[in-house]
């Protein structure tokens, strides 16, 4: 018998929680809210992020961290990124040796510009080795209610990937592999500050045309911080990469896209975070991809406009024709 720990009780931890449970799989979500875990126990659904969608009988909730990981097959976390560290503090003494560790979150540590892999990787060092990282097009919604999707899961370790891909595929959930940890991670993290970009898009009323072109310079800005921290420049071209960014930027369920054409309709950021529930995780990205930007002397235009945007005040008006007047360049200028 397989058990899972699901630690983190959003949107898509929650998902990943019924997709296990509904194979069959003992599955445990960790919220570190008692109330929470509570309500959610007796009302055997999460009411806040996926109302009206049932848990299964196999399916419990707990604010008691020891009780999420102990004894567990596989851990997912599934916390903000800007989180991570601190809740791997917590559940590292209730850890057992044989545990799989897979991240699904999809961030990168503002702080040390670490990715979630490299942050569990030092948090908890004998566990190298059993580490993974879950990323692809995967709307919470859909998914939770039985879409088909597919996502890849990257392992240093193959017989890692290989295990954890075990776990999870299931009939709707189709489970690739990957050993580019950099690129399935940077690919999923990346992409968000394209969707708040995208989200503007619409909210600007700008058009197809426009969509069609910020989903592809994305790609090539994803595609030249990625390769220059040494990805594969192939992930980008698979689930992790273009699969991912098309979802994210194109669906209104995209919480990155939905700020950006919040913001672009005349919102405060402040007042747009301040108002839900999800973590878009793009806005910190933003800062932190810069800054990995600067590391390795790599362009990335449409995350600078945005940032501009984002913490500067800039209007989204006047950051098109920013990006619109740029130095003409070759469209692969920038790639080895």
């Amino acid at each position: 018998m397989v058990a899972v720990g699901v630690i983190g009780s959003g949107a898509w931890g929650t998902t990943l929680a019924l997709l296990l449970a509904r194979k069959g799989i003992s599955t445990t979500i960790w919220d570190h809210r008692v109330e929470r875990a509570l309500e959610m126990q007796r009302t055997r659904e999460n009411s806040v992020f996926l109302p009206n969608i049932r848990f299964p009988d196999n399916l419990s909730i707990t604010s008691d961290i020891a009780e999420a990981v102990q004894a567990k097959d596989l851990l997912l976390l599934v916390t903000p990124s800007q989180k991570l560290r601190e809740n791997l503090r917590l559940l590292a003494p209730y850890l057992a040796p044989e545990t799989l560790l897979v991240s699904a979150s999809k961030g990168i540590e503002i702080t040390s510009l670490q990715r979630m892999t490299e942050v569990i990787a030092e948090e908890l060092p004998d566990w190298r080795e059993r580490i993974a990282a879950l990323s692809g097009p995967n709307l919470s919604r859909e998914v939770a209610e039985g879409k088909p999707t597919a996502a890849v899961v990257a392992s240093d370790v193959p017989e890692v990937a290989i295990q954890a891909r075990t776990i999870i595929t299931c009939s709707t959930f189709r489970v690739y592999t990957s050993n580019d940890v950099i690129g399935v991670e940077l690919g999923g993290a990346l992409k968000n500050i394209i969707a708040i970009a995208a989200g503007f898009n619409v909210g600007l009323g700008y058009g197809e045309n426009a969509k069609a072109a910020i989903i592809t310079r994305g790609l090539a800005e994803i595609s030249r911080l990625g390769v220059a921290a040494g990805a594969n420049a192939l992930t980008f071209a698979g689930l992790a990469g273009i699969g991912d960014l098309i979802a994210t930027c194109a669906s209104p369920l995209s919480r990155n896209q939905q700020l950006g054409r919040r913001l672009a309709e005349g919102e405060k950021l402040n007042d747009i975070l301040q108002s839900t529930h999800s973590v878009a995780e793009g806005v910190s990205t933003t800062q932190a991809a810069l800054k990995l930007a600067a590391r390795y002397q790599v362009e990335m235009p449409i995350a600078r406009q945005l940032s501009l945007i984002l913490f500067e005040g800039l209007d989204p008006h006047k950051a098109v024709p920013e990006l619109m007047m740029r130095d003409p360049k070759g469209e692969l200028e920038g790639f080895a």
